[in-house]
């Protein structure tokens, strides 16, 4: 599972509890993000990203978003197949890298983008935040 989290930007409601639940059961998830580090080590230090969490930035690949490269080194990163692999984005460019690489892609409506982009931009479902998202895991196919 990929999320793109830029420094300025505070956890989006529900994206702490979202990613301990994930860590709990054992669902493999990284972060892939347009940001390079420094710059994206508050927002990794809010959401309680330590070193055992796979995290891909801006310098680790040779072409950003809408490219799919930063998902696909996430991807192989984790060892998950690309077709059991999915997105967490905010952005429309989010979406469409995600639909290059083969992933199934999730909106979030913190972006500002509108749900009609994101569905348009690939994303299999929308949500208003990553708490509802996290409530819908079961729904998506994500819970064993």
């Amino acid at each position: 599972m990929f999320r793109q989290f830029l420094p300025e930007r505070r956890p989006l409601p529900g994206a702490i509890e979202l990613l301990r639940s994930l860590r709990a059961q054992k669902i493999p998830f990284g972060i892939a993000t347009s940001g390079s580090r420094p710059e994206i080590n508050l927002s990794l230090d809010a959401l309680g990203i330590g070193p055992e969490t796979v995290v891909i930035e801006r310098r680790d690949v040779k072409r950003a978003k809408p490219e799919p490269d930063l998902f696909l080194a996430c991807q192989a990163k984790l060892g998950v197949p690309v077709n059991e692999c999915y997105v967490v984005g905010d952005a429309v460019w989010d979406l469409l890298a995600a639909r290059r690489a083969g992933m199934l892609s999730v909106g979030l409506l913190s972006g500002g983008y509108g749900e009609d982009e994101l569905l348009a931009a690939g994303a299999y479902r929308v949500y208003r935040d990553a708490a509802v998202l996290h409530s819908s895991l079961d729904e998506l196919g994500v819970l064993p």
